[in-house]
């Protein structure tokens, strides 16, 4: 196969994967232009149309979905041949691509990047922060970060953060026109700064656990958010309750700037994971950041064992888990 022809079907095969001409051109390192041109020139050269475009979507055709199929196992067989090679090398090379959602990306991974670089200055890491439950796969990125209870349960994972509470707070500003609630029901009369996540689009109902009690409290307000700092922000000038993972907010309660509430009423998430298909061959860039992170991550020198959704174990496969 000639040089040409085998970029045309990379190009197709990237467009066909992510059903978004920028998203795959953006994946390739190449302008839209130039994909939107060899994806036209793909098709003159076979006769046929493969991709249905609008304004607003990409589609395969009958015989893009045929010839899609037949491509991507010998796509995946050029990728492994090529990680082969890459194993013998003394310092693994290439890029490693994450999805990370943005909490995460501020606290928990910007503090990897620059040691992981020093020790790794042939890999280059590119980050999108986003937290939808794309497909990591389809998404053509290495491997996601999210926390336990969002992961699919045919990945991988290895804990890079340990099981955190999530806690109501207020500045005292507020607090000095707001009696401090007693209860989790109290939260009903309160001006509660709301997150709309945007995997699924809904405003969720707070969750609280105090021994053996669980209950639910469909809060409401006039702020809704998409981003826990902004959140956090807002709690901090005022804005109303904010309910936030304890790690954001130690800072502000040592600095007075905000108030914890309800201290007996909480809820325990498992932790935060990256994770990856162990279907593919593992690419060098990520078993080079696998191991970084088995040595660094919670700062004790490993990774350790942990439950995701109450069934995970961190480098197993994650079963049960539930958003």
């Amino acid at each position: 196969m000639r040089g040409p022809e085998f970029a045309e079907l990379t190009a197709f095969v990237a467009v066909a994967e992510q059903r978004n001409f920028t998203r795959a051109a953006a994946n390739l390192g190449i302008a839209p232009s130039t994909l939107s041109q060899t994806i036209r020139a793909l098709e003159d050269r076979l006769g046929i149309r493969l991709l249905n475009r609008t304004t607003r979507s990409v589609a395969t055709t009958e015989a893009g979905e045929r010839l899609l199929a037949e491509l991507q196992p010998a796509l995946d067989g050029i990728g492994k041949a090529m990680e082969t090679v890459n194993a013998y090398r003394d310092t693994p090379m290439g890029t490693l691509r994450l999805c990370v959602s943005r909490p995460a990306s501020l606290h928990i991974i910007a503090p990897l990047l620059s040691p992981f670089l020093a020790a790794h200055p042939a890999i280059t890491v590119e980050i999108t922060t986003d937290d939808s439950r794309q497909d990591i796969v389809k998404g053509g990125f290495d491997a996601g970060v999210r926390i336990g209870e969002l992961i699919e349960q045919d990945m991988i994972a290895v804990r890079l953060a340990d099981s955190y509470r999530m806690v109501a707070v207020a500045s005292r500003e507020y607090l000095e026109k707001h009696p401090a609630p007693a209860h989790p029901d109290d939260l009903r009369e309160h001006n509660c700064i709301r997150h709309r996540w945007s995997w699924d689009g809904v405003l969720h109902p707070w969750r609280f656990e105090r021994g053996d009690e669980r209950l639910e409290v469909a809060v409401e307000g006039d702020l809704i958010v998409d981003d826990l700092m902004l959140a956090l922000v807002a709690a901090r000038d005022g804005a109303g309750v904010a309910y936030l993972p304890d790690a954001f907010i130690c800072p502000y309660l040592d600095q007075g700037r905000l108030v914890r509430l309800l201290d007996d009423w909480s809820l325990t998430k498992s932790g935060v994971f990256l994770y990856y298909s162990g279907r593919r061959q593992v690419p060098a860039p990520l078993q080079a950041f696998v191991s970084f992170v088995r040595r660094h991550a919670n700062g004790n020198g490993k990774a350790r064992g942990a439950t995701i959704g109450r069934n995970v174990k961190a480098d197993g496969h994650a079963a049960a888990a539930t958003g």
